[in-house]
């Protein structure tokens, strides 16, 4: 005798609306800053409720889809929406799943290198002029471990965007917040800062040279020299689990 599968349940009337919302902005080529509709025009548009409407808008808020500007020429504000969102649920999923840090570093080292050689084929002059920028910084500020680590997080994510791939672009940015662990203990002296600006040096070399091989490898090296360190140094921290209440973004 065949099971009946479970009915699925249907979406709440606000997340339909968000939806809509969503692709009406689309249809009308809105960019982000573009004022939307006011609610009254929102309201007799879709045909709902007020109380379903502000539920619909503080979804599209919490996704960083929107922004709620105050005041009579206020309302809600398309954005551009970064990373962090896909990382806080990321980090969440992995919490639940008590899934360690290492997760973190074995997909970086599984896609980075991959994106690197396409980068490589694709990475425009003013990105690779950008990607020099980051260079630059962690040379002239490499006892700032702050800054130091900012201009490191720029350089994957200008790799990472400059794949032409939106889809590694977000994934990756929204592992970078996480990716040095310093937030679970992880140090950076200056020797190991040091090799960090020489791995980037040559990467940024193959990148300039157009050469998707030697991006795919210089990459894959300075992954996996990350990873040895963490295991060398704090094999704890690559165990621990990453609180989701952590803030890597802000």
């Amino acid at each position: 005798m065949a099971v009946a599968e479970p009915a699925q349940r249907p979406p709440k009337a606000a997340m339909l609306v968000a939806q809509r919302i969503v692709r009406d902005a689309l249809r009308e080529n809105l960019r982000p800053g573009d004022l939307l509709l006011p609610e009254r025009t929102m309201l007799e548009k879709y045909q709902t409720g007020r109380g379903t409407l502000r539920e619909a808008l503080r979804l599209l808020e919490f996704q960083g889809v929107i922004a709620l500007k105050p005041g009579p020429r206020g309302g809600p504000v398309l954005q551009n929406p970064d990373a962090s969102h896909l990382a806080s649920t990321i980090v969440l999923l992995m919490q639940l799943k008590q899934a360690p840090f290492r997760t973190i570093v074995e997909v970086r080292s599984a896609m980075e290198p991959m994106i690197s050689s396409l980068a490589a084929q694709r990475m425009s002059d003013e990105s690779l002029e950008d990607l020099a920028g980051t260079i630059e910084q962690m040379r002239e500020e490499i006892d700032d471990q702050h800054s130091f680590l900012d201009a490191n997080k720029r350089f994957h994510d200008i790799i990472a965007w400059s794949s032409g791939n939106t889809l590694f672009g977000y994934i990756v940015d929204s592992l970078l917040g996480i990716m040095d662990g310093t937030v679970l203990g992880v140090d950076y002296p200056g020797h190991r800062r040091g090799a960090i600006l020489k791995a980037h040096e040559e990467i940024y070399s193959a990148l300039k040279a157009r050469d998707p091989e030697a991006s795919e490898a210089r990459m894959r090296d300075h992954i996996n020299a990350y990873e040895r360190y963490a295991e060398r140094k704090f094999p704890q921290v690559l165990k621990e689990t990453i609180p989701w209440e952590q803030r890597f973004y802000g």
